[in-house]
């Protein structure tokens, strides 16, 4: 039987690669976004889901599960970025994208959970990030609320794993995607201590998401996860220095670690 995939965040992106490769791999897709429009534009089924809404996360969840009787998989991706001095970065913004990124990752966990238990199966799958294994500067928050999620999936995996319920976490290194278009930017004040710093840092970033892999390979993982038997709980999907990064984060000293990361930012 064709597995039942639910992917958050489908409307671009990560997310739309994950969601069009499992549709093509013979899944039962359900992808969401908070708007739908031209779904037409999409092989799988677009659905509406805010992560910021509970209803909403209430309703796509019911809503699959009373067509499909079942949901076999949660690839939990959507997600916003946010960039800015932890100085300078309004604390509201810094609030949303913990709304976002954590707490609205965690109701979408919560709203399928129910669901798996009495089906004694499933694997839920939150897309982190690299940055969430390492404090980056000028996106800061963004680490934070990925390294948040990380710890998550590690608890919850163990609090779940009698039910035969799978939890692990996929982090993406730099991917060519539209990701720099929703995130929210902190202003460049110009009587803002790290004003040059930070428009160095900001061209720096924009570069590494325009030079970065095919969402596809992350597509890939997510296949390779569903169909594991025993899958692990962390899984990332980069680039050769990307991975080093976090090799070289666990050995090196923690300054010479922080002199290398901000050799890389001009800093």
């Amino acid at each position: 039987m064709s597995k039942v995939i639910l992917v958050t965040g489908a409307s671009s992106g990560i997310g739309k690669g994950i969601a069009t490769f499992l549709h093509e791999k013979g899944y039962h897709v359900y992808g969401t976004s908070r708007k739908p429009k031209n779904i037409e534009n999409y092989p799988f089924k677009l659905i509406a889901l805010d992560v910021l809404k509970i209803e909403t996360i209430k309703n796509a969840v019911n809503f699959i599960i009373n067509k499909e009787g079942r949901l076999d998989v949660l690839v939990n991706n959507a997600g916003m970025g946010i960039t800015g001095p932890i100085e300078d970065t309004p604390s509201e913004e810094m609030k949303a994208v913990f709304d976002t990124n954590f707490f609205g990752a965690i109701d979408v966990l919560k709203t399928v959970l129910p669901q798996m238990r009495l089906q004694k199966s499933g694997t839920i799958i939150n897309v982190t990030s690299f940055a969430g294994y390492m404090g980056l500067p000028f996106r800061g928050m963004y680490s934070a609320t990925k390294g948040a999620l990380e710890l998550v999936t590690e608890a919850t995996s163990m609090e779940v794993k009698g039910f035969g319920i799978k939890v692990v976490s996929v982090a993406p290194g730099d991917f060519a995607t539209n990701i720099a278009q929703g995130r929210y930017h902190t202003p460049v004040f110009e009587d803002s201590a790290y004003r040059e710093d930070y428009k160095t840092n900001l061209d720096i970033i924009d570069a590494d998401v325009t030079g970065g892999m095919n969402p596809i390979e992350m597509a890939k993982t997510v296949y390779k996860i569903i169909n594991a038997k025993n899958p692990k709980i962390h899984y990332k999907v980069g680039n050769l220095l990307e991975k080093f990064s976090i090799v070289l984060k666990r050995i090196l000293p923690d300054r010479l670690y922080e002199k290398i990361l901000m050799n890389h930012y001009k800093l």
